[in-house]
């Protein structure tokens, strides 16, 4: 069955590489292809073990001169990225071979999981009635993972496209020759342009990366996705679902995220939201041109009469013409504002009810007038999206760091003579923030708070009282939640709701506390209890919470299993709070695609959460090249929102079993000796900063212009200043994948050693969470390669003591692997997962010479920066396109 599905995965793999070679030999000559031609075969020489074929391939590349080096660099980067579309093509195409074939299984989740509800007694009404209150929100963030250019990411979607066509039954041979040139275009283009972008993106950039996302594939995929749905639930509920359902939602970080990027001020933020708006206004406006064009219907209620207020011969477009001037007004309103411009807002829709107002009444009309294929076509798709997307299109939370609060309520009290806020005990300083959050008056003249009146001259407190000042000028339907990143305690929250009461904003954004590390994580519940005791807080939220969970920062803290536990502990402890105080709550996952990072196959992460901790309503970040893998292609999107949809209804409906007390006790010691390698290793080893900068690329990453936020929060510093998606991009380069396994390989071995294994083994068949722990740990396992690791370190240090710790990382990683192997009786990782086996295997000859030529590009670039005292080297943009090449090839960054 295996061969069968691959047989036309390595046709595309095989035709796009053919392409590609031709393209070479057209544009770089015959000898670029024949040296190509060559390092590929001694790479498949060397990744089916032999020994000669690799020491050759070394010493050809050694060999290389520096010009040599950057076309075979964009070769294999080229055809990794190939290989990418291939596959992500692969998946759509199954998806619709299944739909032919009626005895295949379905491709939509969602079909098993009614199923399943049906052999478990789930009644229907329970099931609609879920269905109904679902609240997903899924919230796009710009961190710096999207290593491909977007120019290029239009062009892999063009071959995308011309995979779909080949696949077409009915193309005669001058059609098929015809996709097949364009194909060919599309491959010469993508070789002619530089797979490094010039300049590092703007926030505005990044905002707009992810409005080309939502007009791309999600607006037509959303109402799809729900008229699917639709479908189903009728069939088994016996019921059609509301037309304000809105299952699924999106928000964004793009524009709003200020937490350690300066370049995210209060003046991008507000462009943001404008942007954000007049894409919504934009995109609305050809769909009421489209809906007014298909209405040309005569007939209509009573009740549509009344509106127009005179007989017309097509009274659904006479309707509809107001809407479509207010929505031309909102465009070029917000258009006026973005240059700068003041402009009359008379007509400007200001809210989603006054764009739903007029849809749903054209509905109501067709439907009573007996037209119910035509109210529900064009018509509830158009509702659908605007129940999704509003008029905002993405709602913006806002994250900023706990300390910039306290910095500027300090500079408050200090202002008005009571003292420096942050000296206070925690007691006194809640205390305070309650006091003057119950107060009618305001802490500060309103002129005070004015930017040129300011009596509090730190540039970071102006900007935390500017921030405050444009989110209460916006429209509250455009803002989502506001984050505090590195929550500690209680006053963190009260903090931001009284500088949200002095800029006077109107209907204050929710206060979301991160809690990141360790520490933070294991005090979640107790700080989430102290809030919900105080009365007026707890009136305040008005029975519902949100909490976000970090997943980074705490991997980088203590390691990925003891954070994956604590995220479990912090889970069920803060759903056991919120439930004792009577409190709805969310938890938001701030996962990203990296496994110590949080990331894993959406279904196994959802299902794995304690139980009770999603109800019905769940937020997670989408984060950098995930959003193109998950949402890139519209089939893909509309899988990954059945994904969403199944994992968060069957976690609510089904949630997984409590675990036992022993499964407890185990992974406690388990994560007690893990958290303790982990740190013995990172922390207290005096050589394991200078071995990360001088045997992996960190130093190096800084070159590539990912994202717009720095490396760094802090400009010097050790680990602990360094931001978790670099960290974890750098062992990802040189295939070492540290921060995914360091300790978890060492505190399962100690178990198996004390004769528990059979425990472990219950614990992996009965439950979920560890299931997927093990199945995460060995996806990454499967990806590392000492032998590369070790290759890097050979070219790049002969200090023995580095050369001592990183013989001992390696021992650690072979350990790791045996153990996993000896927990799983496997004698080969991936035995069960012969998909992405198959996957790494057609990958490998292209990524070895890449691994290769970058520990020999780095090598080169130091000597170059050591002797010459320069920034810039010759050799940089080959070893850019390395990066992005490996990133590529293993696909995933940080």
């Amino acid at each position: 069955m295996i061969q069968q599905i691959a047989a036309p995965l390595r046709e595309d793999v095989r035709l796009l590489g053919n392409l590609l070679g031709d393209t070479l030999k057209q544009h770089a000559g015959q000898d670029l292809f024949n040296q190509v031609e060559q390092i590929r075969a001694l790479a498949k020489g060397a990744r089916d073990g032999q020994i000669e074929a690799e020491k050759q391939l070394e010493q050809l590349l050694s060999s290389l001169e520096d010009e040599e080096i950057l076309p075979l660099t964009r070769a294999f980067t080229h055809f990794l990225n190939f290989a990418n579309i291939a596959e992500q093509y692969h998946v759509v195409r199954s998806r619709r071979q299944s739909e032919f074939d009626d005895s295949a299984p379905s491709p939509n989740p969602l079909d098993h999981l009614f199923q399943k509800f049906q052999q478990h007694d789930i009644s229907a009404e329970t099931l609609f009635q879920q269905i109904c209150e679902l609240n997903i929100e899924l919230v796009l963030t710009a961190h710096p993972t999207e290593v491909s250019r977007r120019t290029l990411i239009q062009k892999y979607d063009g071959i995308n496209a011309c995979l779909s066509a080949f696949d077409q039954q009915k193309l005669t041979p001058r059609e098929r020759q015809a996709v097949l040139e364009e194909l060919k275009q599309l491959i010469s283009s993508a070789w002619q342009t530089d797979e490094i972008r010039q300049h590092r993106p703007t926030p505005i950039d990044e905002a707009k990366w992810g409005f080309t996302t939502i007009e791309q594939t999600l607006w037509n995929a959303v109402p799809k996705f729900i008229r699917e749905l639709d479908s189903m639930v009728q069939a088994q509920c016996g019921q059609q679902l509301p037309l304000e359902i809105a299952p699924l939602r999106f928000a964004s970080w793009m524009g709003g995220d200020r937490d350690g990027n300066p370049n995210v001020t209060h003046q991008v933020t507000q462009e943001v939201l404008w942007l954000s708006r007049w894409k919504a206004a934009d995109l609305y406006l050809r769909d009421i041109e489209d809906l007014r064009w298909e209405l040309s219907i005569q007939q209509c209620s009573p009740e549509l009469l009344a509106a127009i207020g005179t007989p017309h011969p097509e009274p659904y477009r006479e309707y509809l013409r107001e809407t479509r001037q207010r929505l031309t007004a909102t465009r070029d309103w917000l258009a006026q504002k973005l240059q700068g411009l003041d402009a009359d807002d008379s007509q400007v829709i200001k809210s989603k009810q006054e764009l739903l107002t007029p849809l749903l009444l054209c509905h109501r009309s067709l439907m009573a007038c007996n037209m119910p294929e035509i109210a529900n076509g064009k018509l509830l798709d158009f509702i659908r999206r605007v129940n999704c997307f509003g008029i905002e299109l993405l709602k913006l939370d806002i994250r900023q760091e706990s300390g910039r609060h306290r910095q500027a309520i300090s500079a408050i009290t200090e202002y008005l003579g009571l003292g420096n806020f942050e000296t206070w005990t925690e007691q006194a300083r809640q205390n305070f923030l309650l006091q003057e959050l119950q107060s009618k008056r305001p802490l500060l003249p309103k002129y005070l708070q004015e930017p040129k009146q300011s009596l509090i001259e730190h540039p970071d407190v102006q900007e935390v009282f500017a921030t405050m000042r444009t989110l209460a000028e916006q429209p509250s339907e455009s803002l989502g939640a506001y984050i505090i990143s590195m929550a500690e305690y209680p006053s963190d929250v009260l903090a931001v709701l009284l500088l949200q009461k002095e800029a006077g904003i109107q209907t204050p954004l929710r206060v979301v506390p991160l809690f990141e590390t360790l520490k933070d994580l294991d005090g979640a519940a107790d700080t989430m209890h102290t809030l919900f005791s105080m009365h007026w807080y707890k009136q305040h939220i008005q029975g519902k919470h949100e909490v976000m969970i970090g997943y980074s920062d705490s991997a980088k803290d203590a390691g990925f299993m003891s954070a994956n536990w604590a995220q479990y502990r912090a889970q069920e402890e803060l759903t056991a709070v919120a439930q004792q105080h009577g409190v709805q709550l969310t938890l938001f996952h701030g996962r990203g695609g990296s496994i110590s990072r949080g990331g894993a196959p959406t279904q196994q992460a959802l299902f794995s959460q304690p139980p009770g901790s999603i109800s019905g309503a769940i937020r997670v970040t989408e984060q950098g090249e995930m959003i193109r893998f998950k949402f890139g292609l519209e089939e893909i999107a509309l899988q990954n929102l059945e994904i969403y949809t199944a994992a968060t209804l069957e976690a609510t409906l089904l949630p997984p079993p409590v675990p036992k007390q022993e499964w407890r006790q185990l992974m406690h010691s388990m994560t007690d000796l893990s958290v303790q390698v982990y740190r013995q290793t990172v922390r207290e080893n005096p050589h394991f900063v200078k071995y990360l900068r001088t045997v992996t690329p960190e130093l190096e990453l800084q070159m590539l212009p990912l994202g717009s936020r720095p490396a760094k929060r802090k400009v010097s510093g050790g680990i602990e200043s360094l931001r978790a998606i670099p960290w974890v991009f750098a062992w990802t380069q040189i295939r070492l994948m540290l921060p995914a396994w360091l300790g978890t390989g060492a505190a399962i071995n100690q178990v198996i050693a004390q004769d528990q294994q059979a425990l472990l083994e219950e614990m992996l068949r009965e439950w979920p969470y560890f299931q997927t722990l093990v199945d995460m740990l060995e996806m990454v396992l499967s990806k590392a390669d000492g032998h590369i690791a070790l290759y890097y370190e050979a070219h790049l240090t002969e200090d023995e003591e580095l050369k001592a710790l990183g013989a001992e990382l390696r021992q650690r990683l072979k350990d790791a692997v045996q153990t996993l192997l000896a927990l799983k009786g496997e004698s080969q990782l991936l035995s069960s997962n012969d998909v992405l086996d198959q996957s790494m295997k057609v990958r490998k000859p292209y990524l070895l010479p890449l691994h290769l030529l970058q520990a020999e590009l780095m090598k080169r670039r130091r000597q170059y920066l050591n002797s010459q005292q320069a920034e810039h080297s010759p050799v940089d943009h080959a070893l850019m396109v390395t990066i992005a090449g490996i990133a590529a090839g293993l696909r995933n960054t940080g």
